[in-house]
């Protein structure tokens, strides 16, 4: 588990990816960073950063996972009020998986830093 300060840090650093991806999805198209990736590949792989950051800082990865989702909803949502923008169900379905893979890629890590820490108490108990 990280410490209260790391986690501070954590919810801070997916904050800030948070506000980058909801920055990148309002701006004008002349405005946007792009990384070479297929569009869909980017928004999975950000939303997969974001939520397992996430994830990893609050503990509550149901929560975070479900709000995850619905921002990537929103945000592509939003793109059909900018002016040069249109929304695609497959690109907020690709934020969606992100989000999705993100909060079960966190749950994982989490489990397993959790098992390391712990002592082997299946062996210890069935020694006889």
């Amino acid at each position: 588990m990280a410490s209260a300060g790391s986690s501070k840090w954590l919810a801070f650093g997916g904050a800030i990816l948070i506000a980058a991806i909801a920055a990148d999805s309002l701006v004008p198209v002349a405005w946007q960073v792009r990384s070479g990736l297929h569009w869909l590949t980017e928004h999975f792989l950000a939303y997969l950063a974001a939520t397992s950051i996430f994830c990893l800082a609050l503990h509550r990865p149901i929560i975070v996972v479900g709000v995850a989702m619905a921002l990537a909803a929103l945000m592509e949502g939003l793109q059909g009020l900018t002016a040069d923008r249109i929304p695609d169900l497959l690109t907020a379905l690709s934020g969606v998986a992100g989000a999705l893979a993100g909060g079960l890629l966190a749950t994982l890590l989490t489990k397993l830093l959790e098992r390391r820490k712990a002592p082997l108490r299946w062996v210890e108990t069935n020694r006889n």
